[in-house]
């Protein structure tokens, strides 16, 4: 037996241990609800508050902190001390009682698009990086792979029980096998491919180029979702996480489908061209996209305000995400009570003022904006906090004390 592995697995359990007794809290049942209500079009007792530190799970879980060493331990000792650290900033973070398992879907070429995908670091920690496509001339598009994606059933189960040896009696496994949070979001990795300024250039200069770039992008998406649905027996649903939490819905069949899962995409690449140009190049590859789901959702960090009717377009569209650089001003004017607004909040507004005097206005202003309205306040792409360690704390105050006095 290996002691060092023993203790860690024994820390993982400890850990497991603390993760159901949230999952089993008397709060969390208020908080799938709030989700459920929110997204299904119902009134919640409050919208519903979120936050996802990403860049700065350094500063809140540091490295020195961790103490898994074997690789697959660690990953589940991040993910586990992360729900901790989620429930002590009080957010509605949803929590369940099993662990899920990703399945194994293997891409060939390993690498996906047949060419290395680089960045280049900055020298400063902390710093920006920037692109270094491998595709620096129209003509590198030959080079671009089709990927393949294939299910492997047996290594996923075998997955599955090695997790279920060390968990199952206290967190219950399951497999997850099925679309993840951003299917439809086509241009990042077109970015990476091409690098953003020669994307912005090729719309102008070499437009065919970017089409077949961008028609190269669909059908691998496509490609993934095609193994998706010819395992249906497989496919779980993907509605039970922050943001796209809801109701089952979707056809009533044996297996599920695609048509029971939501779907995201953004436009971020593509924020600062025109609406047209903004429709011919990116929103018209995402179509195909959506109309394979049940419910999309829309938006990231871009600017909507000048595409609304555009997105308004997507038939199964359900959140309509507002963010800081959108605003609230014209999408209230736009959109109904048939749509879920996700009111994103600006990160550096949130973390960067010594003072949350400006914090506690916006989030009051916006919340008296948004009464009467379906709606979810949601802070994502931090990357510090800037010194302040309790700042995500101190938010998910001030959001909940805002959205719950104009309930």
């Amino acid at each position: 037996m290996n002691s060092a592995v023993d203790k860690q697995k024994d820390v993982i359990r400890r850990l497991a241990e603390r993760v159901m007794q949230i999952a089993q809290s008397e709060e969390m049942p208020a908080i799938l609800q709030r989700w459920k209500d929110v997204n299904e079009l119902r009134k919640p007792d409050r919208p519903p508050v979120w936050c996802k530190p990403v860049g700065c799970w350094s500063e809140l879980l540091p490295e020195e902190s961790l103490e898994c060493t074997e690789p697959w331990l660690r990953n589940i000792e991040i993910g586990f001390r992360q729900i901790l650290i989620k429930a002590d900033i009080g957010d509605d973070s949803p929590v369940y009682p099993w662990f899920a398992v990703p399945a194994v879907v293997e891409v060939t070429p390993p690498n996906t698009w047949g060419v290395a995908i680089r960045h280049v670091s900055s020298a400063e920690k902390g710093g920006a990086w920037a692109y270094d496509p491998p595709l620096k001339t129209p003509e590198d598009l030959d080079k671009l792979a089709m990927p393949k994606y294939t299910f492997h059933r047996r290594a996923s189960l075998l997955a599955l029980e090695k997790h279920h040896d060390l968990l199952g009696d206290i967190l219950p496994v399951k497999l997850k096998f099925g679309p993840s949070f951003d299917s439809a979001t086509l241009g990042t990795a077109a970015a990476d491919l091409r690098g953003l300024t020669e994307m912005m250039m090729d719309l102008i200069l070499q437009p065919d180029a970017m089409h077949r770039l961008m028609k190269h992008m669909l059908r691998a998406r496509l490609n993934l979702l095609d193994e998706y649905e010819a395992f249906r027996e497989d496919l779980c649903r993907n509605n039970d996480q922050p943001m796209l939490l809801s109701d089952d819905f979707g056809p009533a069949e044996p297996a599920v489908s695609l048509k029971n899962c939501w779907c995201a995409g953004n436009s971020q690449e593509f924020d600062q061209i025109s609406p047209d140009m903004f429709e011919e190049f990116c929103l018209q590859y995402q179509m195909p996209i959506f109309e394979r789901f049940g419910r999309v959702c829309y938006g990231c960090c871009e600017d909507l305000s000048k595409k609304i009717d555009m997105v308004m377009k997507i038939k199964n569209l359900r959140i309509f995400v507002a963010s800081a650089w959108t605003g609230l001003d014209v999408p209230l004017e736009h959109i109904n009570g048939d749509y879920c607004i996700m009111w994103r909040q600006k990160a550096s507004d949130v973390v960067m003022p010594h003072s949350t005097d400006a914090l506690k206005e916006d989030l009051e202003l916006g919340a008296k904006k948004l009464k009467g309205r379906f709606y979810q306040v949601v802070l994502r792409e931090l990357q510090t906090l800037a010194g302040h360690g309790d700042r995500l704390k101190v938010w998910t105050r001030l959001a909940k004390e805002a959205v719950s006095r104009y309930s």
